[in-house]
């Protein structure tokens, strides 16, 4: 790991106090004559990162993580029979060989199980036609299946919608071959000026889906590195936060090539906010084929080689004949 400068570890040593994570040292390792203990900024740093990465690897291969992901149906007709026989319309990759029905009428998606099968939502078992709100509304439907380890959710991708599917038993979830990082770097948590855009302003964001969505785009943030600028447009994150979707000259050369994700703080009231590049992380597709994940626009391609954060996942490999 590179030692910091002066500069840089102080703004390091500033971000981790903000989380109160350096803790040690009394003053926090800093010095009356300004100069910062690069040790206590790395060791708190490492402390903090290692969390973060543990709770990381949880949430991926938890029951309903990306590594569950075992189907993505796109709803192409009126109607279509959900299961995994092979006469199901809608092909289940597991699960009971007849599930249900599932009805497109009037703007509406609508569900019934199947006579003898339960399927629960909110902890209840569902008795009749149930219409289905999407995954990304307030108050979404998840169905429960296969005694609660299949789940079976509504998603809409521009004009189209389509069932997303997830299940414990999921082949990704159970070769889990585990995420690789560059060491962990102090000099790439980065003070970026946040450029606030006029309000409303929405910006195209492709998936790999090839459908485009117009996501709202409060503004930009702007740092320098290497004795140059860059800006990275950004969009809504959660908590009133940021959230960056971003390729540099990593991608496809030891960072997944369709680019990663990071997310920011919201700025403070002089428009600072810390970008960490030590937690850029990998796209559900990195894990599934099963994930729609939006694309890095134009702009936010990096002429910058982040060597942080996440590197490129190895998928395990698909189980061969039996015998």
């Amino acid at each position: 790991m590179r030692g910091c400068t002066v500069r840089g570890a102080t703004a390091a040593l500033g971000f981790l106090l903000a989380w109160g994570l350096a803790g040690c040292g009394g003053d926090g390792g800093a010095a009356d004559d300004g100069s910062v203990d690069a040790l206590v900024v790395s060791a708190a740093l490492a402390a903090s990162e290692a969390e973060w990465r543990e709770a990381r690897r949880e949430a991926l291969v938890a029951e309903d993580g990306w590594t569950s992901l075992v189907g993505l149906h796109w709803l192409e007709l009126p109607a279509h029979y959900v299961g995994s026989s092979a006469t199901s319309g809608i092909r289940l990759a597991l699960g009971p060989e007849k599930l249900g029905l599932v009805q497109q009428e009037r703007g509406q998606v609508w569900f019934t199980p199947e006579p003898g099968v339960e399927v629960t939502v909110d902890g209840e078992p569902i008795r009749g036609r149930i219409a289905l709100r999407d995954a990304a509304g307030p108050e979404p439907t998840e169905l429960l299946f296969d005694d609660g380890v299949g789940r079976m959710s509504l998603i809409t991708r521009g004009q189209r919608r389509a069932l997303r599917v997830k299940h414990a038993d999921a082949p990704a979830r159970g070769g889990f071959t585990g995420l690789e990082y560059w060491p962990v770097d102090p000099d790439w948590l980065v003070e970026a000026r946040f450029v606030a855009h006029p309000a409303g302003q929405t910006l195209e964001i492709g998936n790999l889906v090839g459908g485009v969505d117009r996501l709202p785009n409060p503004g930009a943030v702007e740092f320098s590195r290497d004795g140059r600028e860059h800006r990275l447009e950004a969009l809504e994150g959660e908590d009133g936060g940021l959230f960056l979707i971003l390729a540099d000259r990593t991608s496809g050369h030891g960072s997944y090539g369709a680019g990663r994700y990071l997310d920011a703080p919201a700025p403070d009231a002089g428009g600072r906010v810390m970008l960490n590049f030590n937690r850029t992380y990998n796209p559900p597709c990195a894990f599934t084929d099963f994930a729609t994940c939006p694309l890095p626009p134009p702009d936010n391609r990096l002429d910058l080689a982040v060597r942080a954060g996440e590197k490129s996942y190895a998928r395990p490999a698909p189980a061969g004949p039996a015998g």
